[in-house]
């Protein structure tokens, strides 16, 4: 059931990097916010109430708050037109969080891949604390297309590898899917730079929350 979940935060995280990217209107986006929004949050309500008290299954499914309630809160704040700074606040403390859960798939849950996955999370969630909480606008592109990247490389192709039964948790997809992560961050800082170049490094408004977010984990189990 959370891989399901996980392969449509791809779809979102594409659709908010095309629209940090200025390739969708904020509004429009919005709608798929709340869809994924919704999903993320019924799906580990269900996960826990069905978990007889398992912590492993009910840690997973802890997480999948923090990227349900990104969503909705994007969603709605886009929709009302509302300041992106609660967003972006919201944000540092998701970046915070995911670096717990990273720490904990590296060790209690034994899931190095996923370990990695967390890391790009906290990674995406900090650009969306420092662009829309404290109003750096340069971030903007290196923002969407970071998002963009990550909604494929971590929630989508996961997602479809996991349902259809094909996604292996060895060490070799975790240092795969870190050796792509720094690959990105190296590639992309060029557009960061060339951009704080063009707008002075100065801070500028953002436009209503526009950004995110990036999602659960592997499937789990509620045997």
């Amino acid at each position: 059931m959370a891989s399901v979940g996980l392969f449509y935060v791809g779809a979102v995280l594409f659709i908010n990097g095309v629209m940090l990217l200025g390739r969708v209107e904020p509004r429009a986006g919005a709608i798929m916010n709340l869809f994924v929004g919704g999903l993320q949050v019924v799906t580990p309500t269900f996960l826990i109430f069905t978990a007889n008290g398992d912590q492993d299954t009910i840690l997973l499914a802890s997480g999948l708050y923090l990227f349900g309630f990104t969503y909705l809160y994007v969603g709605i704040g886009l929709l009302a037109g509302l300041d992106s700074t609660g967003v972006g606040w919201f944000s540092l403390f998701v970046a915070i969080a995911a670096l717990g859960y990273s720490f904990m798939n590296f060790t209690r849950l034994e899931d190095a891949p996923f370990g990695v996955i967390w890391l790009y999370w906290a990674l995406l969630w900090s650009l969306f604390f420092v662009l829309l909480g404290l109003k750096q606008e340069w971030l903007t592109r290196y923002t969407g297309w970071v998002a963009l990247i990550e909604g494929w490389v971590t929630a989508a192709i996961p997602g479809f590898l996991l349902f259809s039964g094909y996604w292996s948790t060895s060490s070799t997809t975790a240092i795969v899917l870190a050796v792509i992560g720094v690959a990105m961050v190296l590639i992309l800082l060029p557009t960061a730079r060339r951009d704080r170049r063009e707008r002075g490094g100065h801070a500028e408004p953002v436009p209503a929350p526009e950004p995110t977010a990036p999602a659960p984990e592997r499937p789990v189990s509620t045997s």
